[in-house]
């Protein structure tokens, strides 16, 4: 089957679809697009959270706790895939030239067109993701909802507005790079969910480091275009960007060496045990 009738109606329906190619970020009209609603978003999961963490409500049971985590992951693991795939057309069809990827003219770019679109239903699969908290208070792991899980679900959010509201340079990237690494890591919980337990768990953490390795290798080439050329727009969400995606990084960094850490004492204590029975 040929590719060339398929690739023509892709594109359509992920760049130039009419809802995709006229949309644009107004707080007055766009829905959602509030201040108000995500000051109110925000603090709702923050105090839902604690609430629900510390008060004695029921667990599911395991089979419909692995449902309803597998319809989960497997919608955002979709959604994720359609972002990057859709992000990455409208970029390559949106910018005016190729350094467009890295630096929007500064007081040039409104927040309008397909790839802001791509922006906004990222914004709101970010609220979608908040299921994730819920679906470990409910399977009764209080131990896993760590201060990582809480404070990255709720500043991604921050970052996501601030992204559409400042028509931020370096978007795109970020955008495509991150919904890629989510497309790997809900591949993996849902497998899971559905009772197959990949190999590859660590891969997952890893792919969430260089994720924010890369985001500081492309914010070069974004700061350079800034002052050897011309301002970029959002400049100053990006340095929020860039203090949050620092403080994730230095999470997960501390996240992945205890984690594993631990991993490598276990099995240096069960080889120990093993060569006191051998002797």
């Amino acid at each position: 089957m040929s590719m060339q009738p398929i690739l023509p109606t892709i594109k359509y329906y992920l760049v130039d679809h009419p809802t995709i190619t006229n949309f644009e970020w107004n707080n007055e009209i766009t829905p959602f697009s509030s201040l108000h609603f995500l000051i109110f978003t925000i603090i709702s999961y923050l105090s839902l959270t604690y609430l629900l963490s510390h008060s004695s409500l029921f667990t599911l049971p395991p089979p419909l706790l692995r449902f309803i985590s597998a319809v989960h992951n497997l919608t955002i693991l979709l959604l994720s895939f359609i972002m990057a795939v859709g992000c990455t057309l409208s970029t390559l069809s949106q910018m005016p030239t190729p350094h467009w990827i890295f630096c929007f003219p500064a007081n040039h770019t409104p927040p309008r067109g397909p790839t802001f679109f791509w922006a906004y239903i990222f914004y709101l699969s970010k609220i979608l993701e908040f299921i994730d908290t819920l679906l470990i208070i409910l399977s009764g792991s209080i131990g896993r909802l760590s201060f990582l899980h809480v404070y990255h679900h709720a500043t991604v959010l921050i970052m996501c507005y601030i992204w559409l509201q400042t028509s931020q340079s370096l978007f795109p990237v970020a955008l495509v790079t991150n919904t890629a690494v989510h497309t790997v890591m809900y591949g993996y919980y849902f497998m899971c969910a559905v009772g197959i337990r990949p190999s590859w768990k660590r891969l997952v953490t890893d792919c969430q480091i260089v994720q924010f390795v890369f985001s500081f290798c492309v914010s070069g080439v974004m700061l350079y275009y800034h002052f050897k050329r011309y301002p970029c727009s959002g400049i100053m969400g990006w340095c929020f960007n860039a203090v949050f995606n620092a403080s994730l990084l230095y999470l997960f960094l501390d996240f992945h060496s205890k984690n594993y850490k631990k991993k490598k004492q276990q099995l240096r204590m069960e080889g120990d045990k093993d060569k006191d029975k051998v002797f």
